[in-house]
């Protein structure tokens, strides 16, 4: 029965991953339309929300072109590298506590593996997908992937070392390296969460937040793919279905960072106030509302950011990473650790 239940957990977790991008991509791109004062999608379906489905039968028919000179084993694998790390995160990230099956009376929990090395766990596998970018910018045989995949790599070495920190600063304030134990430890109100342990709290969730989209190569954090000096960089060389896992990595990275900012910094699938006299059939389930909820905004916010602020100069990004944020963090541990003292 166990593994009846786990074997269930990864199908559903992979479907909902594997659909994510199609309202994603509907979403970010009325947010754009919104924001540029122009309606977005608007043609395929009512107000253009079949609009990703036309975009993913057009990937599925587009041929896929392997340039005559590339590298052909790395650039056939390297969409792969980049995007199944971004699914193996979600093994250990908790959406819910457990759930009682009535009748039944078994207990089902709303993740599928609650590790006691959680953080470091996510830490590592999270940055292995750098190496399908660098893999494919490498095997394209072309000057701009090359470059891509050269600033990805400069890109990742600089803020996982700001990211790490900041990762370090949770299990410190929660004194505790699995996620579902970090979540607990912010139960009991909002002023529980680790975004409200003063002073401390909202320093390391701004160094997350901005490590973390510089992780995920996010406007204006997005160097490897610059349009305006390498054309689309690392990917520059791909199309159809190749191209696809590209982007399906790219957004389950940010749904990934949104998640992780809601586990860390504010309480998981805790509410911001406790509500007494809620049924605990349906308790796991509100406290699932909650933790979509808090997940959604973070979803727009990185949306807003992306079609508000131009990017970085390459200086720019290297300076923010190794001159502001790193110290910034040697600051904030030293605090921490008297507090926690």
């Amino acid at each position: 029965m166990t593994v009846i239940i786990m074997v269930v957990k990864v199908g559903v977790v992979a479907m909902i991953l594997f659909g994510l991008p199609l309202p994603l991509t509907w979403l970010e791109r009325k947010v754009a339309g919104h924001i540029q004062a122009r309606l977005g999608p608007f043609r395929v379906g009512p107000h253009g929300v079949l609009q990703p489905f036309a975009d993913m039968i057009k990937l599925l028919l587009k041929e896929d072109i392997v340039p005559d000179k590339a590298d052909k084993f790395l650039f056939k694998i390297a969409p792969l590298i980049a995007m199944v790390p971004a699914f193996l995160v979600f093994v250990a990230i908790p959406i819910g506590d457990k759930w009682t099956i009535p009748f039944i009376n078994k207990d089902i929990t709303f993740y599928v593996s609650d590790m006691n090395v959680g953080v470091i766990y996510i830490l590592a596998i999270a940055g292995l997908g750098i190496y399908g970018m660098i893999f494919g910018g490498w095997a394209s045989n072309s000057k701009y992937a090359l470059l891509g995949g050269l600033r990805s790599s400069a890109q990742m070495i600089s803020y996982e070392v700001a990211l790490s920190f900041a990762a370090v600063g949770v299990v410190m304030m929660s004194n505790s390296l699995s996620l579902v134990d970090i979540v607990k430890s912010q139960s009991g109100g909002f002023w529980n969460w680790n975004f409200f342990y003063l002073p401390v709290g909202p320093v390391w969730f701004f160094i997350f937040l901005i490590a973390a989209s510089a992780e995920i190569n996010r406007i204006p954090f997005d160097l490897p793919e610059d349009e305006g000096t390498l054309s689309s960089g690392f990917h520059t060389e791909y199309s159809g279905m190749r191209f696809a896992f590209f982007m399906l990595a790219e957004y389950v990275a940010m749904v990934t960072v949104s998640v992780l900012a809601v586990v860390f910094y504010l309480g998981g699938w805790n509410p911001p106030v406790d509500i007494p006299y809620i049924p605990d059939s349906i308790l796991p389930f509100y406290g699932i509302g909650w933790f979509v909820a808090k997940s959604v905004v973070f979803i727009y916010l990185f949306m807003w950011v992306r079609f508000t602020l131009p990017r970085y100069r390459y200086d720019q990004l290297m300076t923010i990473g190794w001159k502001i944020l790193i110290p910034v963090c040697l600051g904030a541990i030293l605090v921490t650790g008297v507090m926690r003292i």
